[in-house]
């Protein structure tokens, strides 16, 4: 079985992947994004995605498959980041409440035994409750809002903003697992949960 290697920083993913039953090692990349505005969200996602993955294989020589992740919300085509300050996440929860939205997340697999990579997408559609402002600066107050893209978790008191969602739940986390084990079953890998930690 190959090693597998995330390309991610992310405490969210690794908590995914460690729940897939997978045994990883981490080595982030720490390319600076370059986006290209005239695409579609989901090849925006997949072509970060593809960064991290490449930046990660050009520093490797082992026999592995490499993970690559990215997630973006967008609303109206809008692309939402990681807001700077207060004032951003504020301006971008009240942009979000009461409406969906959508979170994409690129993902970029590369298997260098041969240098084949896959990549592919997942959408979810969320919509945010009609929270007052004061629930919103007392959220904004956790400081959970400030490294997740549109300024809000899922899986955190984050929770508490989102009134429903339409797709995979784990995507909206950063990380859809079914579609990435698909993934890896198209490379070749076999899943196990015979050595999964309980």
């Amino acid at each position: 079985m190959r090693d597998i290697i995330l390309a991610s920083a992310s405490p969210r993913r690794q908590q995914l992947l460690t729940q897939m039953g997978l045994h990883f090692n981490l080595k982030p990349s720490d390319i600076e994004e370059v986006i290209d505005n005239t695409l579609e969200p989901c090849q925006v996602a997949m072509s970060l995605a593809s960064q991290k993955c490449n930046d990660v294989v050009s520093q490797i020589e082992e026999d592995c498959i490499v993970i690559g992740a990215d997630t973006i919300v967008v609303k109206d085509n809008k692309m939402l980041g990681k807001p700077r300050d207060e004032r951003e996440a504020f301006n971008m929860l009240t942009s979000l409440r009461g409406e969906w939205h959508q979170v994409v997340t690129g993902l970029c697999l590369y298997r260098t035994s041969d240098k084949k990579s896959i990549c592919d997408y997942e959408i979810t559609k969320v919509k945010i409750s009609d929270k007052s402002d004061e629930f919103i600066n007392e959220y904004i107050s956790t400081k959970e809002p400030f490294d997740k893209a549109g300024a809000y978790g899922i899986q955190g008191y984050g929770s508490l903003l989102v009134e429903r969602i339409d797709g995979c739940y784990f995507n909206v986390m950063g990380l859809p697992i079914y579609k990435l084990s698909c993934m890896l079953e198209e490379l070749g890998y076999k899943i196990s949960l015979e050595k999964a930690e309980a």
